[in-house]
C-alpha cells in the first residue's frame, strides 16, 4: 500500500520565519554585531551540544527538568540552555590563551524544553555580551554594559525603553540591617516579583519565610524608594549612616556605575535606579540590570543580567569575576513583530533586479557583476517569461530598482532602470545608473529596522 504524503509541520515552540521577516531578523543581528564590534568585543561561537557533566555542573531544579539531554553511544549529551555556561567552560579551558579582561559577544540558539506559549519558545536566539576579569574586574565595566545596550536599541530605532539597575550588595546590606541575612535568597526572589504580584501577596511570601510584618513593610518601602537617580542615591546615603560595610560598598558601586553611565552619554530618561530589581538568580553578586518597554511593562524584561563574582568556579580554581547581559532575541523579535513595529522597507533580498530583454545573457551577467563590485546587491531574472511576469517578480521581491537590458540598451551601452517605488523609468549610461542607485540606497540605508513613527505613537 502506497504511503500518503506527510504533512509538513514545524514543532511547537520553534520559530520559522518567512523570507521577509528573516531579513528583518538578520538586520537586527547585524546591528548588534556592529555595535558590539565598536566596543572591541570578540565574537564567540560555542557548540550547541556539550557533555552533560560539563554543561550541568551548576544546574539543578527547574534547569535540569527543561534541558534536552540524550545519549549517543557512550556519550551523555545536553543541548546548551543558555550562553553563559558555555562561556564559563570556554574561559576555563582556554584561560592560558586569553587576554583579560576578556570581552566577548555571542548570538546563538539555545534550547529549553519548557511549556510552549505565546512569545515563549523552546528553541530561541540569545544575544549576550560579557566582560571577564582575571582575579578582579573594575566596577566601571558595569557601566559599559548598559551603554552598549542603549546604543543597540537606539540604533535599531527603539527610544521608549528604560534600563533599570540595582546592586545586590546594597540589598544584602539592607537585609543585614534588619538582621535577615540568613533569609537573603528568599527575600530577593520575593521582591523580584513586585511588578507581577500585589504588595499583599509579596508580604505573604515574606511572612512565610518567618519575617514579621513590620520588617516586611520596611523591605517593601525600601524597594519602593522613588525619585531621580541623584535623589535615590541621596536617600540611600542617609540610610548608610546606620548601615554596615556591605550596604556602604553596594552604595559606592551603585553610585559609581550611575556616574559612568552618564559619562557614556546615556540619557537619564533611558536608565534609572530601581531598588525592586533583584534578579532572583543566586549567582549575581553586585550590579543587576533589567530593561523594559515603557509603554508595555506587561511584557516584562527584554534584556537582563548583572555582575557575578566567579564565572567558572566549577571548572577552575582561578577566580574569574564578570559582568554581562543577555537579550532574548527571538522573544524580542516576536514582540516587535506582534506590535507591528518592524520597518517593512527591510524586506528585499536585493537592491536591483537585472532583467534581460533578449537572449544575450553574458551582457546582463556582466552588468550584474559590475553592480556587485560596487557593493550593490542584485539578482538576474533568467527565466523566459513574458514582461508582465518579469516585472511582477520584481514587485513581489520588493526590490528598489529594476534594470532592463534590451537590444537598444546593448547597442547604446546603456541601461533602462526603473525606481519601483515611484514608477519613474529612465535610460542612462551604466556609470550614471550605478551612481543614481548608490545615492538612493545611501538614503534608504538610514532607515532603522524598527519604525520609529509607530513606536512613538
Amino acid at each position: 500500500m502506497k504511503k500518503g504524503k506527510i504533512e509538513p509541520r514545524t514543532l511547537s515552540g520553534f520559530m520559522e520565519l518567512m523570507p521577509g521577516p528573516q531579513l528583518q531578523f538578520d538586520r537586527i543581528c547585524e546591528t548588534m554585531r556592529d555595535i558590539y564590534g565598536l566596543y572591541g568585543y570578540y565574537p564567540l561561537d560555542t557548540p550547541i551540544l556539550e557533555s552533560s557533566e560539563v554543561l550541568l555542573a551548576k544546574a539543578g531544579g527547574e534547569t535540569e527538568k527543561q534541558v534536552y539531554r540524550f545519549n549517543k553511544g557512550d556519550a551523555d549529551i545536553t543541548m546548551r540552555f543558555d550562553l553563559t555556561v558555555p562561556l564559563a567552560k570556554f574561559v576555563a579551558k582556554n584561560y592560558g590563551g586569553l587576554t583579560f579582561p576578556f570581552k566577548r559577544y555571542q548570538i546563538g540558539k539555545v534550547y529549553r524544553g519548557e511549556k510552549s506559549q505565546k512569545g515563549r519558545f523552546r528553541e530561541f536566539y540569545q544575544s549576550d555580551i560579557d566582560i571577564i576579569g582575571d582575579g578582579e574586574l573594575n566596577v566601571i565595566n558595569d557601566a559599559e554594559i548598559p551603554a552598549i545596550i542603549y546604543n543597540v536599541f537606539t540604533r535599531l530605532g527603539l527610544e521608549d525603553f528604560t534600563i533599570r539597575l540595582n546592586n545586590r550588595r546594597l540589598l544584602s546590606g539592607f537585609w543585614c540591617m534588619l538582621n535577615l541575612e540568613d533569609k537573603a535568597g528568599g527575600i530577593m526572589r520575593a521582591i523580584d516579583k513586585l511588578e507581577k504580584m500585589p504588595r499583599e501577596k509579596i508580604i505573604g511570601e515574606l511572612e512565610e519565610l518567618g519575617i514579621d510584618t513590620g520588617k516586611c513593610e520596611k523591605i517593601l518601602d525600601f524597594a519602593g524608594i522613588k525619585g531621580t537617580n541623584g535623589e535615590i542615591i541621596s536617600q540611600l546615603e542617609e540610610l548608610a549612616k546606620d548601615g554596615g560595610e556591605t550596604f556602604k560598598e553596594g552604595l559606592r558601586q551603585l553610585a559609581l556605575v550611575v556616574k559612568y553611565i552618564d559619562a557614556f552619554h546615556v540619557p537619564e530618561k533611558n536608565y534609572k535606579i530601581d531598588l525592586s530589581i533583584a534578579r532572583g538568580l543566586d549567582y549575581y553578586t553586585g550590579t543587576v540590570y533589567e530593561t523594559t518597554f515603557n509603554k508595555h511593562p506587561e511584557i516584562g524584561s527584554i534584556c537582563s543580567g548583572g555582575r557575578y563574582d566567579n564565572l567558572a568556579e566549577f571548572y577552575t580554581n582561578k577566580k574569574l569575576p564578570g559582568v554581562g547581559i543577555s537579550i532574548g532575541l527571538t522573544r524580542l523579535f516576536y514582540i516587535l513583530n506582534e506590535m507591528e513595529y518592524l520597518n517593512g522597507s527591510a524586506l528585499a533580498p536585493a537592491d536591483v533586479l537585472v532583467i534581460p530583454m533578449t537572449g544575450d545573457m553574458p551582457h546582463a551577467i556582466s552588468i550584474s557583476e559590475r553592480l556587485r563590485g560596487e557593493g550593490i546587491k542584485c539578482q538576474i531574472y533568467f527565466e523566459e517569461k513574458k514582461f508582465k511576469a518579469k516585472i511582477g517578480y520584481a514587485d513581489k521581491l520588493d526590490v528598489p530598482f529594476a534594470f532592463f537590458i534590451g537590444e537598444d540598451e546593448i547597442a547604446k551601452n546603456e541601461v533602462s532602470f526603473k525606481d519601483m517605488q515611484s514608477g519613474e523609468q529612465v535610460s542612462a549610461p551604466l556609470d550614471d545608473a550605478v551612481a543614481a542607485v548608490k545615492k538612493s540606497l545611501s538614503q534608504r540605508s538610514e532607515a532603522t529596522v524598527i519604525d520609529t513613527e509607530k513606536t512613538n505613537r
